[in-house]
C-alpha cells in the first residue's frame, strides 16, 4: 500500500512538473515585454547616463552636465526644420582636431551607412535607387554649397527621405570624419547637374 502511495505521488508530482513547465508562463517572458526598467539604472552592469556618447533624447531646454552635445532636434518638422536651417545646424563648425583612439574613418562609416543610398562615390546610385526615390547625389552645386554643421546635422537626425543615423554613427567624431571624408569625394568628382535643373 506504501509502495503504491508513493508510486501514486511521484506521478502525480511528474506530471505536475510538466504542467508547470510547460503551461505555466515564465516571468522571464514579462521581462521581455517591457524595454526598460527605470530600476535598471541602478544596476552594476547598466550604466546608461555613464556616458555623453550614449544616444538618448534628452528633455526640452536640458543641457548635458557633463558635457557632450545638447540634442536640439524639437519634433515638428516644421519648426525642426527653421532649428535645422537658421538656429543651429549651420553654425556647427567642424573641429579642426582629428578623430579620437577607436574611432571609425570617414571613408570606413560612409561605406557602412552612407553608400547603400548614396553609392560609393556619393553620386546617388547605390544599391536601394530601386526602392526608394529621391535619393540626391551628394555631388552636386547644392550639396556642395551646404555647410559642414548642415551635413553634420542631416547624418544626426535626417531630414525628408533622409532618416536619422545619429543613434548608429553615435561617436561626433565619427560624424565628423564622414562630413571630412564626403567633402574630399566632392573634391576630387566633377559637379553633378541637378535632375530637372536648367
Amino acid at each position: 500500500m506504501t509502495r503504491k502511495l508513493l508510486l501514486a505521488a511521484m506521478l502525480v508530482g511528474i506530471g505536475g512538473c510538466n504542467f508547470w513547465y510547460n503551461e505555466v508562463p515564465s516571468p522571464d517572458l514579462l521581462m521581455q515585454k517591457i524595454p526598460w526598467f527605470d530600476h535598471m539604472i541602478k544596476s552594476k552592469a547598466v550604466h546608461p547616463y555613464a556616458s555623453a556618447a550614449v544616444p538618448r533624447r534628452t528633455p526640452a531646454g536640458a543641457i548635458p552636465v557633463g558635457g557632450g552635445e545638447r540634442d536640439w532636434h524639437v519634433g515638428d518638422l516644421v519648426l525642426s526644420a527653421y532649428v535645422f536651417d537658421t538656429l543651429y545646424a549651420n553654425k556647427l563648425v567642424r573641429p579642426a582636431t582629428p578623430p579620437g583612439p577607436g574611432a571609425r574613418s570617414g571613408q570606413d562609416v560612409f561605406n557602412i551607412y552612407c553608400s547603400p543610398c548614396h553609392g560609393y562615390g556619393g553620386a546617388g546610385d547605390g544599391t536601394v535607387k530601386e526602392f526608394i526615390t529621391g535619393i540626391p547625389s551628394l555631388l552636386t552645386d547644392q550639396a556642395r554649397k551646404r555647410t559642414d554643421g548642415y551635413l553634420y546635422s542631416m547624418i544626426r537626425y535626417g531630414r525628408g527621405v533622409m532618416p536619422l543615423y545619429g543613434d548608429r554613427i553615435y561617436r561626433r567624431d565619427e560624424r565628423w570624419a564622414v562630413v571630412a571624408y564626403l567633402r574630399s569625394l566632392q573634391a576630387n568628382a566633377p559637379v553633378t547637374p541637378v535632375p530637372g535643373a536648367k
